[in-house]
């Protein structure tokens, strides 16, 4: 293996376990991202005066 695709391997493997931890993450914040829109739609009802 040439130097250059040993860091192209390596920069796969800390790439791709990076993705993996941040699946918990990603799905916190998708929920808060639900949340934030449902509220957006509940201020956006017509006759709801905040």
């Amino acid at each position: 293996m040439t130097q250059w695709m040993q860091k192209l391997v390596i920069a796969l493997l800390l790439g791709s376990s990076t993705l993996l931890a941040a699946c918990n993450t990603m799905e916190g914040a998708g929920k808060d991202m639900e949340r934030g829109g449902q509220e957006v739609q509940d201020a956006a009802k017509p006759g709801d005066q905040r």
